[in-house]
């Protein structure tokens, strides 16, 4: 009798797996009947969002070795987009508010309408001043550790008016994340709010408690704030707002104070993102912070810049790969990344945006979620920048003529935001030959968009493969491309 009871349990149980299993599959995918529209931006023609041909689908089992293909298997699927966008800093603000108003909202449109512009949605800004500012300033007085005179005036002028045009832009909603880039001077033992310094522990509660003064003061502003980062670049002493953490202290800080912190004030859905500085220590950080299980329990993800090419290496993209395969609980965020060293006379640089292309599609195949860029929009000096440290934005403001510059970078970036959209999820995608870069995204209304960037100086040939079908069209010299499949 019990053996006929096992039998039965064991039949039961293979049948509910095996229906299991058959709900949770998907049919093949199939590009039988779809089409592919091409739109390109390159340098040579001046091409910029050009649909340049819509391509057909036919039968080819199997490409020869001597073809080139950009193989997509939308049946592997991997991490979810939660947004692209660009940081909306005090410089950004006040060089927007300086613009004539037609130009004001051919900004907006060109960054945040879904349909005529490229479809911003993700957002980051800074808690007090950073070098993007006029000046240094705090939302406290000298000395009030216990906060009783916190107040965002100062953000009121020009800040939280630019991020509500934004938003409202965006159709209502923008993913915003905060960040830090100094404890007001008294907290820190350098008594400055520049040049790196640390936060002394008498003052950890009382920082930890200014985050959450911060989002509550800007969500009673009407504006959302979905996650913060504990500190921006916190190995990196500068000449503008700082503040050094070991990733010991970092840990510490997260576990002690301010993830306890946001949960004892209702803020713990808030996403909380450790590191926010280069790739080169990144794996360092997220594995000391994260092996410890009291810290770790607090954090949403981890952030990252590509500012680690200072050394005269390259971005290192190894890195962020090895930590999303260590930690692939947690989700990789980058938080920040510009060309540094202005020079108007290389605005028109093709090379800003390949450096772009190259970032973005080598972090979205190693697992992020959210790529943000630096400054949203900079004048025409690069700034302004309390300390001299201009850089390029995507869309530069000349306020000597009141007119927009659109750098290479804005388009690049645009094949990305503009057609992949939040809540797509990242499919298999890879060149049979490393001249071509690929990444692939299904879209939530089931269309895929597949970013193909040739940074070389020849024309190349290829197919656009999914699962036996093929489609052929060329990849220009010094281009990318965008190609939407439904």
């Amino acid at each position: 009798m019990q053996k006929k009871y096992l039998i039965a349990c064991f039949i039961a149980g293979g049948l509910l797996k095996a229906g299991f299993v058959s709900a949770q599959s998907k049919a093949p995918y199939s590009a039988a009947g779809k089409s592919v529209k091409v739109i390109v931006s390159e340098q040579n023609a001046g091409y910029k969002f050009k649909e340049t041909e819509t391509l057909k689908f036919a039968d080819k089992p199997q490409p020869a070795e001597t073809e080139v293909a950009v193989f997509i298997d939308p049946a592997k699927t991997f991490q979810t987009m939660i947004g692209i966008g660009g940081a909306l800093t005090d410089a950004s603000a006040e060089t927007f508010a300086k613009l004539p108003k037609d130009k004001q909202k051919e900004f907006l449109t060109a960054y945040y309408d879904k349909a005529r512009g490229i479809g911003y949605s993700f957002g980051r800004t800074n808690i007090q001043s950073c070098d993007f500012s006029s000046d240094s300033y705090s939302y406290v007085k000298d000395g009030d550790k216990e906060l009783k005179t916190f107040d965002i005036s100062h953000d009121k002028t020009y800040r939280i008016p630019f991020i509500k045009a934004v938003t409202a832009a965006a159709g209502g909603k923008l993913t915003m994340f905060v960040s830090p880039w100094s404890p007001p001077a008294f907290m820190k033992d350098n008594n400055d709010v520049l040049h790196g310094g640390k936060l002394k522990k008498e003052f950890d509660q009382s920082w930890a408690n200014f985050y959450v003064k911060f989002i509550k003061a800007y969500e009673k502003e009407g504006i959302p704030i979905w996650g913060l980062s504990v500190q921006n670049e916190p190995m990196a002493k500068q000449t503008w707002e700082s503040c050094m953490y070991t990733a010991e202290e970092e840990r510490d800080f997260v576990k002690n104070f301010l993830g306890p912190t946001l949960q004892k004030q209702g803020l713990a859905s808030k996403k909380l993102i450790v590191w926010d500085h280069n790739r080169d220590l990144l794996y360092q950080r997220a594995s000391t912070i994260l092996e410890d299980p009291a810290a770790a329990k607090y954090i949403w993800g981890i952030g990252f810049h590509w500012y680690e090419t200072w050394t005269g290496a390259g971005q290192n993209f190894e890195a962020t790969r090895r930590t999303h395969e260590a930690f692939p609980n947690k989700n990789l965020v980058f938080t920040e990344g510009c060309i540094e060293k202005f020079d108007f006379n290389k605005i028109n640089d093709w090379s800003l945006g390949e450096r772009y292309g190259l970032s973005m599609i080598n972090d979205f195949n190693a697992g992020t979620v959210a790529w943000t860029d630096w400054n949203v929009l900079l004048d025409e000096k690069g700034g302004p920048n309390h300390v001299g440290n201009f850089c390029f934005a995507p869309v530069h403001a000349d306020l000597r003529n009141g007119s927009l510059i659109y750098t290479s970078s804005y388009y690049y970036i645009g094949h990305f935001s503009k057609y992949i959209h939040p809540g797509a999820k990242r499919i298999s995608a890879v060149a049979s030959r490393d001249k071509l870069l690929t990444t692939a995204y299904q879209n939530p209304d089931g269309s895929i968009a597949v970013v193909v960037m040739n940074k070389t100086d020849e024309k190349i040939d290829y197919s656009l493969w999914i699962k036996g079908k093929a489609a052929g069209t060329t990849a220009l010299p010094h281009s990318i491309a965008t190609l939407i499949v439904k």
